[in-house]
């Protein structure tokens, strides 16, 4: 039996890790054993994941699965779009330039602020009346 070719890579987005593999295909998206429409409601946020397909016009030739954890929906679909990012330049190492320029292979860096003692959360503070 032949080893099928598959490509892999794993994104990250706030607290969201997504592991990706794409095995040629159809363009079936799998994230944590649901169809994507299944797993995500946001139209928009579908449309995230498949931007790195878009921009390597690859759109239909890799079935996606993905097992991803941690966050919301927007952590977990920007997660999900830097793993397919990585693992389409294991694929191909011409889309880098592509890939690049649309600014994919970068790990986004912001995160949630921490809560600092005396305040209600990040940066919130109580009321203040001078009397």
């Amino acid at each position: 039996m032949a080893q099928e070719v598959q490509y892999s890579g794993t994104g990250r987005r706030k607290d969201s890790t997504a592991r990706v593999r794409l095995v040629p295909g159809s363009g079936k998206i799998t994230m944590n054993g649901k169809a994507i429409e299944d797993y995500i409601p946001f139209a928009n946020l579908r449309a995230i994941v498949n931007q790195p397909f878009d921009v390597t016009k690859t759109s239909g030739q890799y079935d996606v699965l993905v097992n991803v954890n941690g966050g919301g929906f927007a952590g977990q679909a920007g997660a999900t779009r830097h793993g397919i990012a990585r693992a389409l330049l294991a694929a191909d190492p011409d889309f880098r330039d592509a890939l690049k320029k649309a600014g994919l292979l970068t790990r986004d860096p912001r995160m949630k602020e921490r809560k600092k003692p005396g305040l209600r959360k990040a940066r919130k503070a109580r009321q203040f009346s001078k009397r």
